[in-house]
């Protein structure tokens, strides 16, 4: 059986996703494969994709990229989770950190031991038990330490806050190197063959005509390879998640640098705020059928921390995804392949799992539909596990000031998610099904956080005494306390290591 290396990838579309996906090509390839960008200047980017979650080092790691460089070139900050505020009940606030809760003992969770205390009122609140959030309140950080054995300081996980279009320059620069082409240019026609509808190739609007074989989709929500020219198809989740519209706008920087992001519930929808070393990042996601534009853009200017630097910029979508997001030869990566709010940070994350999930079923001369149907069954299983997430914060609320939020506790949810929710309102039990991207200590924190009542705890937990139990859930209370202390601020620990040049 031949099944030669392909020769030529024509990636279309740049900003953050096709550069990338470019340069993870790049490094992979190692020169085998022509890899040409197509990109146009006048075709504007989607830069909200600025919060990251802490899988974004591996990637930087197999590219080879330095820390302190990449956040230097990027505005960068450092994230350790993110803070919720009025999600459950107006004025409630509690935080998604990063890393784990606690320190696991004998069979049963740390968490099931503190379910059993918390119901009678004899512990600490849960964050008193990570490191991450802790660290985050007091807006200290530092990267993990290992050289300290069974210390909470190598637990600490952490990601990024950063400008994404100066992301998508470092990695073009990077590409480059590798031996990249960029072509600057809008195509105005798409070719297919005959034979089986594959694309053949593009033509730009100077009349050059660029073929390929194997063609990835980041040209946006737009999507001009796998739905305006192959007519995928989209799957529609607005009845899940309702927002279909978001404002961006950037804001002077405030006097505390915070080591996370910030989302704020609205009347009618959600807003951000990430601080990178230059600006504060904001928007604010929100549902055209409960506040009007004008409305949504004087809630977002009322609540920044300084003066805006630019007017908000409006960004319509639909919650969904492609019907297939390897669809004869191309593949969509990023918004091509579908948009999940960001509530959670995951837009870079599904553009990164996407491009390890090519690489991995990387098609030669012959497409191998098995293997298009397995990528397009990952990537699927992907995004609906994500989606239940999200779904999950809006759900949960408790809300009684706007029908939105009434709206939101009253929906119907997917099946998969009543029985996660189901599951530890029994008794405290989390599942992770098949290495879905959260965990059961991001569950465990937007569960609890929300006020969702757990009714009982794991048998097993009796088998430790009181007493025994309490004196160990405190001891790690303390260490975390005193290990938090020694830590640097985190403007501190930037300006020593990864400040950006004064702009």
């Amino acid at each position: 059986m031949n099944n030669a290396l392909i020769q030529d990838v024509v990636i279309v579309g740049g900003g953050t996703s096709g550069w990338m996906t470019a340069a993870a090509l790049a490094k992979t390839l190692q020169g085998q494969v022509k890899i040409r960008v197509i990109e146009s200047d006048e075709i504007g980017i989607v830069g909200v994709g600025e919060a990251t979650i802490p899988m974004i080092q591996r990637f930087n790691h197999v590219l080879g990229i330095d820390e302190n460089e990449f956040l230097r070139e990027t505005q960068g900050t450092f994230k350790l989770g993110i803070e919720f505020v009025n999600w459950g009940k107006l004025g409630d606030r509690y935080m998604h950190g990063f890393g784990s809760i606690g320190q696991d003992t004998y069979t049963v969770r740390f968490d099931q031991y503190w379910q059993k205390f918390h119901q009678q009122g004899k512990v600490a609140p849960l964050e008193e038990y990570s490191i991450t959030r802790m660290a985050a309140k007091a807006n200290k950080f530092m990267p993990a330490n290992h050289e300290v054995e069974n210390s909470p300081l190598n637990q600490i996980a952490h990601a990024y806050h950063f400008d994404a279009s100066l992301y998508a320059k470092f990695l073009r620069k990077y590409a480059e190197k590798l031996g990249v082409v960029r072509t600057e240019g809008k195509i105005t026609q798409v070719k297919q063959r005959e034979a089986d509808d594959f694309i053949e190739s593009v033509v730009l609007e100077n009349g050059e005509v660029i073929a390929g074989e194997l063609f990835i989709d980041c040209s946006g929500f737009r999507g001009l390879l796998i739905e305006q020219t192959l007519k995928t198809g989209y799957e529609d989740w607005t009845h899940f998640l309702p927002c279909d519209r978001a404002l961006a706008v950037p804001c002077e920087s405030a006097p505390v640098l915070t080591p996370y992001t910030r989302s704020t519930a609205h009347k009618a929808g959600w807003q951000w705020r990430i601080p990178l070393q230059h600006r504060i990042g904001n928007g604010h996601v929100f549902c055209s059928q409960f506040t009007s534009e004008d409305e949504a853009a004087a809630t977002l200017l009322a609540n920044l921390d300084g003066k805006p630097l630019a007017a908000p910029r409006l960004l319509k979508f639909t919650t969904g995804m492609r019907k297939q997001c390897w669809n004869k030869n191309v593949v969509a990566i990023g918004l091509a392949s579908g948009f999940l709010e960001p509530l959670e940070s995951t837009s870079i994350h599904l553009i990164q799992t996407a491009i390890a999930r090519l690489i991995s079923f990387f098609p030669g001369k012959v497409f191998n539909q098995i293997d298009i149907n397995e990528y397009n069954r990952q990537s699927k299983f992907e995004y609906e596990r994500i989606r239940d997430f999200v779904i999950l914060h809006y759900k949960l609320n408790q809300r009684e000031d706007s029908a939105f939020w009434k709206n939101c506790a009253e929906m119907a949810v997917p099946e998969s998610l009543t029985h996660k929710m189901e599951m530890y309102r029994a008794s405290g039990r989390l599942l992770r099904i098949d290495d879905e991207l959260f965990a059961e200590v991001g569950w465990l924190q937007v569960l609890e956080g929300q006020n969702m009542p757990v009714e009982s705890f794991h048998s097993l937990v009796n088998l430790q005494t009181e007493a025994d139990t309490l004196e160990y859930l405190e001891s790690v209370r303390d260490v975390i306390a005193k290990c938090v202390k020694v830590m640097p601020e985190h403007a501190a620990y930037i300006a020593k290591n990864c400040a950006a040049p004064r702009q």
